[in-house]
């Protein structure tokens, strides 16, 4: 039987992660970055299994040559950290769990030896001891939290020296005991600056040269972050922007800026991407841009929250629009503008009602 791969890209400081922020969304960042590594698969290694902050990849009966593997461990580090750094740059989001994301760390864990299958409803996953040993060398003495790490009986068959040194891997010996059987590795510690991260795209803050054509506030009994979560996690828009069919939207992702949503109504799509503008010190600010209504070239409407307690805000709806033809401007003047007002007006009410009735135990 053909040796096979034993592969474990594991995100280090997901304890502490998840113990000390935001449950929702601490389960996104991680959700997300699981999905990021798993894209970033170039070896078409197998998924045995998702494992919390870990994922099991095999490849049966058959090992990567040096080369192919050291490439796909590079590979899932510059994934991982190109999408740590589009986290840090286009986060809206002032929550902890948001803020502390850039600090996750991820090391890999690669091991080889004679695979044995377990089926459990139907699926066929890696069971027996070099599982076991692969999953062992995950609490090894290195120490950094940020590494790739080769088991002895891999480097040797892909003729790995323990002193392989390139741009991105500087290769050395380690060993641990486990259950008094001692186990050898090489191990290399990786810096992020070697890496050639996939820089964010550009995202300027939107900026104009007149006030907003429309606005209107209302004063809210909640936290100015709270009222900013129940306007940017799109979970909760079923329950106060009305007369909406649906809402499509990635669920396992952070809203940012750059993300996008689509409402459905009667029908027809409205495109919205999230965007920003400058904001008065102390306030918080989310916005969306569609280019999806006929009358206007773009819409914008921001949503800016001024605390006024610890469990006080006021929100000001801001609506912007940009309208070339003669024939667009002559619509919004007679129809638009009033249909735009109305919006805005039934979105603070609907809001408003919905954050009364969580607060009283109401079902929304």
């Amino acid at each position: 039987m053909a040796k096979s791969l034993l592969f474990i890209p594991d995100i280090s400081g997901y304890t502490k992660f998840i113990q000390t922020t935001e449950i929702e969304h601490s389960q996104h960042v991680i959700s997300e970055l699981l999905e990021v590594l798993i894209s970033a698969n170039t070896q078409g290694l197998q998924l045995a299994e998702i494992e919390g902050d870990a994922l099991f990849f095999y490849k049966e009966n058959t090992i990567p040559s040096q080369e192919n593997l050291l490439a796909q461990i590079e590979a899932m580090f510059t994934a991982f950290y190109s999408h740590l750094k589009l986290l840090e740059q286009h986060r809206i989001c002032p929550c902890n769990a948001c803020a502390t994301a850039p600090n996750l760390e991820l090391k890999i864990i690669a091991h080889t030896g004679n695979l044995t299958h377990i089926e459990v409803q139907g699926n066929r996953k890696p069971f027996g001891e070099q599982v076991i040993e692969a999953h062992r060398l995950l609490k090894n003495s290195v120490d950094s939290d940020n590494y790739a790490l080769i088991s002895r009986k891999l480097a040797l068959e892909i003729q790995l020296s323990p002193y392989y040194s390139s741009k991105v891997f500087r290769f050395r010996q380690g060993s641990d005991q486990y259950d008094d059987r001692n186990m050898e590795y090489v191990y290399s510690l990786i810096d992020t600056e070697t890496l050639h991260l996939k820089a964010p795209e550009e995202l300027q803050t939107v900026s104009f040269d007149h006030p907003p054509q429309l606005t209107s506030s209302k004063e809210f009994p909640i936290s100015a972050p709270q009222l900013l979560e129940y306007i940017t996690n799109y979970s909760y828009r079923d329950y106060w922007v009305k007369g909406v069919d649906k809402f499509d939207y990635n669920e396992n992702e952070v809203t940012r800026l750059g993300t996008k949503h689509t409402c459905v109504v009667n029908g027809k799509n409205l495109d919205f991407t999230t965007i920003t503008k400058e904001a008065e010190e102390g306030n918080l600010i989310y916005g969306e841009i569609t280019k999806s209504p006929p009358i206007v070239d773009e819409l914008y409407q921001f949503f800016v929250i001024t605390p006024l307690g610890e469990n006080r805000c006021r929100l000001e709806l801001q609506n912007y629009w940009k309208a070339k033809s003669p024939i667009k401007k002559i619509l919004i003047s007679l129809v638009g503008k009033k249909s735009f007002k109305k919006g805005m007006e039934k979105a603070l009410q609907g809001l408003h009602q919905f954050i009364t009735n969580k607060d009283s135990g109401v079902s929304p």
